[in-house]
């Protein structure tokens, strides 16, 4: 891949930049403990992808803070959970808290001194606040489910971002967009021509997690963002 045709890098934020499947874990696996229940964490966040496509599909414009209350009252019933409002507000609220993943923060230091970023994410727009304080980065476009009124695989985000960085003297062929989720965003990518990553954060679990399953193929896959910005340091070397 020619890292130097690059002038914008665009992102997922949850699951590639995020660790939401950690964050959801840690909130959920007290209260596991506390029900003594033989469901594990890894349950929960396989049902909650499900749950989460059904809410996404005939309610686009649901705010994803209040779709978070509607998959965990799902994950209630469907687990025989008890009823418990606390929880619900609570596993909602996690959103802001979810850590980034290890080599996240630093890797966007570097890639912020050779490109402007941007996030695509399917997310409302305070709760994302709060995760990018955590990025430590400026990013030049951030275009939420809140902005575009859609979820992805929808093309809005897309779009949205494409006017926001031609806006900015950075055309569509001169953006990478970079994500673990192969439904979400690979998919997407490779129907409009977009260059894509994907940066694959599973690649030593079994199943989808927290996302719904695609075949979608990227042009390149890694196994971490250090993976990425490794590979992108020795291009720019090879070619300067």
């Amino acid at each position: 891949m020619d890292f130097s045709s690059f002038k914008a890098l665009t992102f997922d934020c949850y699951g590639t930049l995020i660790d939401w499947e950690k964050g959801m874990s840690d909130i959920v696996r007290p209260w596991l403990d506390e029900m003594r229940s033989a469901v594990t964490p890894e349950a929960i966040l396989t049902t909650y992808a499900v749950m989460k496509w059904r809410h996404e599909q005939p309610r686009p414009i649901i705010l994803f803070t209040d779709l978070m209350h509607r998959c965990w009252e799902d994950l209630e019933g469907a687990f025989d959970f008890p009823s418990r409002p606390d929880r619900v507000e609570e596993f909602a609220a996690s959103i802001g808290r979810w850590p980034p993943f290890s080599d996240t923060v630093e890797s966007l230091k570097h890639l912020a001194q050779h490109y402007k970023l941007g996030i695509l994410s399917n997310i409302d727009n305070v709760p994302m606040e709060r995760s990018k304080t955590l990025l430590e980065v400026p990013f030049a476009v951030t275009v939420t489910s809140e902005d575009v009124g859609s979820y992805k695989p929808d093309l809005a985000h897309f779009d949205a971002a494409f006017r926001r960085f031609e806006a900015q003297g950075i055309a569509r062929h001169e953006i990478l967009h970079v994500a673990q989720s192969q439904y979400h965003d690979i998919a997407p990518a490779n129907a409009i021509g977009l260059p894509s990553v994907r940066i694959n954060r599973r690649h030593d679990k079994r199943g989808a997690g927290a996302t719904i399953k695609s075949d979608a193929v990227a042009p390149m896959t890694v196994t971490s963002l250090a993976e990425l910005v490794a590979l992108q340091r020795t291009a720019m070397t090879e070619t300067t």
